[in-house]
């Protein structure tokens, strides 16, 4: 009987830490935020309280076949605009646990500000006390790549700009409901480059092509050469890898997932502005990141390792 409970105990033990280990495992994968102290609000103010309700609502609507929900909560002149943009190949359930997530955190990270954007692997939440729908937001622009380079930089670079290019006019004509594509392509007999772009499916074709033409042509501009890089910005996002990071169509060739490898994140500066503050700060989840902020137009460089 002592046997058969311990036996049991066990079970029930190893159970609970798989479970555990499953949840920690499904956490979406933070990048970084941004909060612009710009327009400060009190914590009681009914902005705020317009915002909690907006994020919760955001929160609410997670479950959305094209993984995109844009809302506005309050009255002129204290309304709150948020969106949120899961990846286009990201479940249901995982969209939903990223925006959930995302919700409480711009919260903590950014409390007090009226503008703030956060981005995970996953996922993207944006909000602010102006509309920010409909429209090209190319700032703040965040760039990610791999210190890693290629041995032959030139075919390389012109085959990124060739696929990315394809894969914009893929997403930005996209009918599903999702301004979302990607694209595979040969670069030597053992290496594949594989593309992903999208944009927020309430942007025109031309304005998709347009919000994708700039995150394609700034990659173009600091990551030439590199084996992986990324664009993202709050109307659009863009990166290449020689490893598969989304998923790719069921098949037997199909490979799984890949780790992502060291990377630099560069987070460029708007256009010229009057003198004003801006922050953002964040635990990485990158092994070994080099974050560079240049914003409003505030210059700080942090290491962050992790082992």
């Amino acid at each position: 009987m002592k046997v058969s409970f311990s036996r049991n105990l066990l079970f029930l033990c190893a159970l609970g830490l798989a479970i555990s280990c499953l949840a920690i495992q499904a956490a979406p994968d933070y990048i970084h935020h941004v909060c612009s102290n710009t327009t400060t609000i009190q914590p009681n103010s009914t902005y705020q309280t317009n915002l909690n309700s907006l994020l919760s609502s955001l929160s609410s609507n997670a479950t959305r076949a094209n993984g995109f929900y844009n809302a506005t909560a309050g009255q002129s002149p204290d309304v709150a605009y948020g969106l949120f943009l899961c990846r286009g190949d990201v479940a249901i359930d995982d969209c939903r646990d990223c925006v959930a997530n995302a919700s409480a955190e711009i919260l903590q990270q950014c409390s007090g500000v009226k503008k703030a954007i956060i981005w995970y692997d996953q996922c993207m939440l944006h909000y602010s006390n102006r509309s920010i729908f409909s429209r090209v937001e190319e700032n703040p622009m965040l760039q990610l790549y791999n210190l890693q380079n290629v041995t032959d930089p030139g075919p390389f670079n012109q085959l990124v700009v060739d696929t990315m290019n394809a894969t914009a006019t893929l997403a930005a004509n996209d009918e599903s409901g999702k301004k979302f594509a990607t694209k595979e392509e040969n670069f030597t007999g053992s290496q594949t480059l594989y593309s992903l772009v999208q944009c927020t499916p309430d942007l025109s074709i031309a304005d998709c092509s347009k919000c994708l033409e700039g995150a394609i042509g700034a990659l173009s501009l600091c990551c030439s050469g590199k084996q992986g890089a990324r664009t993202l910005t709050p109307s659009c996002n863009a990166r290449y890898e020689l490893y598969p990071f989304y998923q790719l169509e069921a098949g037997p060739l199909a490979p799984a997932l890949a780790p992502a490898p060291t990377s630099a994140t560069v987070l460029l500066p708007p256009p010229p502005a009057p003198s004003s503050k801006s922050s953002a700060t964040g635990k990485a989840k990158i092994s070994s990141q080099v974050i560079i902020d240049i914003v409003f137009p505030t210059i700080v460089a942090v290491m962050i390792l992790r082992h």
